[in-house]
């Protein structure tokens, strides 16, 4: 089992965690007021995934390494047009922490943005225009598996194109974007 996860604003409601159980897609919504990273935590000791794929960067441009002079974007974000780590600032201290706590378990960046835009090529239109319900039905033509309850929300979408991403990964069908001594988002 992987999981992909939304990684929002720790007590904002806005983190979800998408994983596989067999024949499904399952959600885990963190709700409004609840700590996300202790129910992070709390789910892969429960849960055991066996990695762990967030839409939030786990890792700083090199500049602060002493080996670039970009001290805004790594090379991922640029390509990817993603946002700057350095924007993000609480939720990237967060990411990269929860990555170094949850150790052995392998934690990789996904972008869903990307994964929307991939996925477009499919067939697969709406990404963020219209419903999340709308974009769903046309998602579950390009998941493995399906995703049985109902969409609440943007989020729920992201964690469902996190664990994308990841199931692409474990099939080595994903591409890596940026330079592994500054960071990867894999699509």
């Amino acid at each position: 089992m992987i999981a992909g996860v939304d990684f929002g604003a720790r007590f904002a409601g806005t983190t979800v965690v998408c994983f596989d159980l067999g024949d499904h897609l399952e959600l885990l919504r963190v709700a409004r007021g609840e700590d996300a990273d202790a129910r992070l935590f709390a789910f892969v000791a429960a849960r055991g995934p066996r990695a762990l794929y967030l839409d939030a960067p786990l890792s700083l441009p090199a500049a602060y390494g002493h080996s670039g002079s970009d001290f805004f974007y790594r090379a991922c974000d640029r390509l990817l047009a993603a946002m700057s780590p350095m924007f993000l600032g609480a939720l990237t201290a967060r990411a990269i922490q929860l990555k170094h706590t949850l150790a052995p378990t392998p934690v990789f960046e996904v972008y869903p943005r990307a994964a929307a835009r991939l996925l477009e090529q499919q067939h697969v239109q709406g990404y963020r225009k219209d419903r999340p319900s709308s974009y769903l039905a046309q998602l579950q033509r390009c998941l493995p598996l399906p995703v049985p309850g109902a969409v609440t929300s943007w989020h729920d979408i992201d964690a469902i194109l996190a664990w994308w991403s990841g199931w692409r990964h474990t099939r080595g069908e994903a591409c890596a974007f940026g330079h592994p001594s500054e960071g990867i988002i894999w699509v």
